[in-house]
């Protein structure tokens, strides 16, 4: 796969996520009530954005070709940032109820939990706790207490 320069990597790359967002036109149609409503009618339907989706879009044949040209490629950044918009799509469905296939393809996108813990594991581990008494001081039972 060659692209002819960045620009043209960037538009064809916007043609893909224009062309997975699908077609579609409106129709008027009679309600209930003989009122016209203007109904979304699908002339291809929507798609979700794909790694290997977008690398056939672009013309590549296979992952692995598309994910060298990704590492290696004139205009890798092109497709980096393509890359992201699809990683994009896949964390806002984190916020959904049932994000398991969004957490799997993001764990197949580099995506690792472990990371965040092991910042923390790596955080010193000695807490120094100093108890500072200000104001009165606290009764220790019940007869201290003096009633004015």
């Amino acid at each position: 796969m060659e692209f002819v320069s960045a620009q043209a990597a960037e538009k064809l790359i916007g043609n893909y996520f224009e062309h997975i967002a699908g077609e579609f036109h409106f129709e008027e149609v009679p309600d209930k009530h003989d009122d016209i409503t203007r109904k979304k009618v699908w002339d291809r339907d929507a798609e979700p954005p794909t790694i290997s989706g977008l690398a056939l879009y672009l013309g590549f044949d296979s992952r692995e070709a598309f994910a060298e040209y990704d590492r290696h490629g004139e205009f890798s950044s092109a497709i980096k940032r393509g890359r992201l918009r699809i990683e994009v799509e896949y964390e806002k469905r984190l916020h959904q109820q049932s994000p398991s296939g969004a957490i799997f393809a993001l764990k197949n996108l580099g995506w690792n939990e472990r990371d965040n813990a092991s910042a923390i594991n790596d955080a010193p581990h000695d807490i120094k706790v100093e108890i500072v008494e200000v104001g009165v001081a606290t009764a220790g039972r019940e007869q201290d207490v003096e009633l004015c």
